[in-house]
């Protein structure tokens, strides 16, 4: 654990820092903009006596990778925590005040008990896929509002003539964009390989492989499915207490992108994929709702995607019965 720990709370405009060492507590403020960042290093070498430290800033936008980077380059250990996790830190240590200040130093604290693992800033390949995938996400979902107004029974022609325009506009954004996701992905053969391992899954096509190459920065990260799962808010989360059973859903600590890019290859896959199909059958008969068989779908469908990736093959539906009769004795 470094001697130092940094706790920064990130906004739009402004750093809130908070430097922990044996002797307490020392706070500043910077702007997160380039010349904000340049002073925060030279106030961390003043202070540290030029140490590194490790510095922990919650992942809840892109306003963090900037200062989360410009550190990293700089020879920092930075870790990029969930905000579920310093919000429960918070509540178990009986925070009552809430402000940019008191959660710069909640963020150090929680670094230096918790000790959470080093982040690594994804390559400008990545970077850029997700920019792009991310682009075409908020122009679909400004599609759709249009198109829900089109259909809420506006009369009037002028406005309608306008939606038809922006629809058509946001269309063609729309289908520019997916040409340049794809023309970036041929450019390199890391991506194109591993598009065509997820497309080979029956429910994945293209346009989906690219969302989950542009959410996960690497497969290999992970050790194992679960883990994946994890990242993605997929895994499934039980309450219960005495006698009291409640259902279990997906936890939704995770990834959001990711959710919203598997919802819909899920269920296809529930009806085309003979391995996903199989096990949510077996979920309904034992009783499981429609939710959370889809969200099981999800599960299932991102543990095939982590599987082809690893293994670096295509998806072979038969390939675990044909593993099975290998290994079973003659």
């Amino acid at each position: 654990m470094a001697q130092f720990v940094l706790g920064i709370d990130v906004s739009k405009d402004k750093l809130d820092v908070a430097l922990s060492n044996s002797d307490g507590f020392i706070q500043a403020v910077f702007s997160n903009d380039p010349l904000g960042h340049r002073r925060l290093i030279r106030w961390l070498s003043r202070h540290t006596r030029q140490q590194p430290v490790h510095a922990c800033l919650e992942a809840t936008g892109l306003y963090a990778f900037p200062v989360a980077e410009h550190l990293h380059a700089c020879g920092h250990r930075i870790s990029l925590v969930n905000p579920a996790r310093t919000a429960a830190f918070a509540k178990s240590e009986l925070q009552r005040n809430k402000t940019d200040r008191t959660d710069a130093r909640m963020i150090a604290e929680f670094c230096r008990s918790r000790n959470p693992a080093a982040w690594t800033p994804p390559g400008p390949a990545f970077t850029q896929l997700q920019a792009l995938v991310r682009h075409l996400e908020d122009l679909q979902t400004m599609q759709q509002a249009e198109q829900s107004r089109l259909s809420s029974g506006v009369r009037v022609q002028s406005v309608v003539a306008k939606l038809h325009q922006h629809i058509a506009f946001l269309d063609a954004q729309s289908m520019a964009v997916r040409a340049e996701i794809q023309q970036h992905i041929s450019q390199h053969p890391k991506l194109k390989r591993q598009q065509e391992l997820l497309a080979s899954i029956k429910g994945i096509g293209d346009l989906t492989a690219a969302y989950l190459l542009g959410e996960i920065p690497d497969f290999h990260l992970f050790e194992n499915a679960k883990q994946l799962a994890a990242f993605a808010g997929l895994n499934p989360s039980q309450r219960q207490s005495g006698k009291w059973r409640g259902r279990s859903s997906l936890s939704k600590i995770g990834n959001a992108h990711l959710r919203r890019a598997l919802f819909m290859p899920a269920l296809v896959a529930k009806q085309h994929n003979p391995i996903v199909r199989t096990f949510c059958c077996r979920l309904e008969q034992n009783g499981k709702s429609r939710a959370q068989t889809n969200g099981a779908a999800m599960r299932k469908l991102l543990h095939i995607a982590f599987g082809v990736i690893k293994n670096d093959r295509l998806f072979d539906p038969h390939y675990s019965s044909q593993r099975d009769s290998a290994l079973s004795p003659a």
